[in-house]
């Protein structure tokens, strides 16, 4: 299995316009990151987890030219608005994107996508056929999937292990049932939005004593805000066996 990060950032992550503070005027490649988001490639299928805003540049930066599916951790903005570009993937694949989701998360790209789902719709649009997610393993062509809760303040996200691998983003609590799921990842991805408290995610310092607890080989943070500070000196200060993601970071498992 490989992992590309195609997005490590948030909205606050990404270099602002006008923004003077290290890391928005950092020169480091790693410190420029567009909304979080990675790509599993294994044999058995090729995802997406989240199309936020930056989808269709991650796409072509990265050089993904097959997808089967888009799985979704949950429906805000950052993670969905890049839905549109699957067409892409339609028009050379001649097929429908198999998109997986909770309820509540169909419920919001129905709104905001309303044009996809009409009952006679426009030509050209793009084509998806809705799978649910609702807590139970699933498999795409074969690839089992399993779903973690976690709680983004009051609001329910789904993180993912793929095999080894566990991905979670925009989360502060993990219960402990839904922990054990994680346990025995070599592989464990998971937010860490900045140094002070946030009130829907975690900070550096709760997610490396997630990591601490679920004990992977590898712990790589994610949905970074530009708060953090610059990569090389967050990377430094680190523990052993965790590293600070980056765009285009690429891992085996």
């Amino acid at each position: 299995m490989k992992v590309t990060f195609l997005g490590t950032g948030t909205s606050q992550g990404v270099p602002f316009i006008g923004c003077t503070c290290p890391v928005c005027t950092s020169t480091d490649p790693r410190d420029n990151r567009l909304r979080s988001s990675v790509y599993v490639h294994t044999p058995e299928a090729s995802i997406v987890i989240d199309t936020g805003p930056d989808f269709r540049y991650q796409m072509l930066r990265a050089g993904v030219r097959h997808l089967d599916a888009v799985v979704f951790t949950h429906g805000h903005k950052d993670h969905t608005a890049g839905l549109d570009d699957v067409r892409a993937y339609n028009y050379l694949q001649k097929q429908a994107m198999q998109v997986y989701a909770s309820v509540p998360t169909q419920q919001t790209l129905r709104r905001e996508f309303a044009y996809i789902f009409e009952e006679d719709p426009y030509p050209g649009i793009p084509q998806v056929d809705l799978h649910t997610i609702d807590g139970s393993p699933f498999s795409i062509n074969g690839l089992e999937i399993i779903p973690i809760r976690t709680l983004h303040y009051k609001m329910e996200v789904f993180g993912f292990r793929i095999g080894d691998f566990t991905y979670i983003t925009d989360a502060n609590y993990i219960a402990p049932a839904e922990l054990d799921k994680i346990r025995g990842s070599k592989a464990f991805v998971i937010n860490a939005l900045r140094h002070s408290e946030h009130i829907s995610h975690y900070t550096l310092a709760e997610a490396i004593e997630i990591a601490k607890e679920v004990g992977a080989k590898n712990t790589y943070f994610t949905h970074i805000s530009h708060q953090l500070g610059l990569h090389a000196e967050v990377e430094a200060s680190l523990p052993e066996g965790m590293h600070l993601a980056y765009d285009g970071l690429t891992i085996t498992i």
